[in-house]
């Protein structure tokens, strides 16, 4: 586990007065132009105070910053987001607006790829312990295709062990307004919804598993439920239109392999 003296920076009073005023007067006025940003469910956080974990569906890189823009300011003010060390901590210019604009540390992938510079393991969890609250995207990385992947156990192993609150939220419209496809930023104003759901705690009993489970059906259910209020494509949709290609190409694949076997039998 890291030194107390490495996390004074996360909880800098001096850091978070510079953070927010760089998240209000350029990051935020930045994502609102670029968007049409709905916002709902702010009332749902009202007497949530001290260390909690942020997590939503993960589906471009706008997701970070909306979700900044969408929270109180008493939570935003030291929320400190988890970034992948391996992608994001690799290079000084993707490393610094981590760090200027939502308080990031690293978070290892378990990816032996050679990035790594420093051992990051158990950060998240001594942040907690010093009461900091975090974002964490439990699926991974993001979606490539909009629809949204499994959730790794690590959140709600950390909900579980530091008896901290886990906060859904879910994201609409995002991947549709810069999916990783597309080289540069959304055009037209597209319209996105930042839907915060209810704080969850893990049941006596519940092991990490079950509670990771619980929190991905919480994240479908306030994404589907929004977007179908409001025309937009559902995380149903988006899984089903993946399972619909993959059996497409399984499809197509067999049909080569019969013309080749045919060609052969020639």
């Amino acid at each position: 586990m890291a030194s107390p003296k490495r996390h004074r920076k996360y909880s800098s009073n001096f850091n978070a007065t510079a953070r927010q005023a760089a998240q209000m007067l350029l990051l935020k006025p930045t994502m609102w132009r670029l968007l049409k940003v709905h916002v709902h469910g702010q009332s749902n956080l009202d007497g949530l105070e001290g260390a909690c974990v942020v997590f939503a569906n993960h589906a471009s890189h706008l997701d970070t910053p909306l979700i900044y823009g969408a929270l109180p300011r008493r939570i935003s003010k030291f929320l400190a987001a988890g970034a992948a060390q391996d992608y994001w901590y690799d290079k000084w210019w993707k490393s610094g607006p981590m760090t200027l604009f939502f308080n990031g540390y690293p978070i290892d992938r378990g990816r032996d790829d050679g990035s790594r510079k420093q051992n990051v393991r158990g950060l998240s969890g001594a942040l907690l312990d010093e009461g900091i609250p975090l974002l964490i995207f439990p699926e991974g990385s993001r979606s490539r295709t909009g629809a949204m992947g499994p959730f790794k156990h690590g959140v709600a192993s950390l909900c579980i062990s530091r008896k901290v609150p886990a906060v859904p939220v879910a994201l609409i419209g995002a991947h549709a307004a810069w999916p990783s496809s597309q080289s540069g930023l959304p055009k037209g104003r597209p319209t996105v919804h930042v839907v915060i759901g209810r704080p969850m705690t893990p049941r006596p009993g519940e092991i990490a598993h079950e509670f990771s489970e619980r929190m991905r059906r919480q994240v479908l259910e306030l994404h589907d439920t929004t977007a179908r209020a409001y025309g937009a494509r559902t995380l149903d949709e988006y899984a089903r239109a993946v399972a619909l290609e993959a059996a497409r190409r399984t499809e197509l694949s067999g049909a080569d392999r019969t013309d080749s076997h045919t060609q052969e039998d020639r």
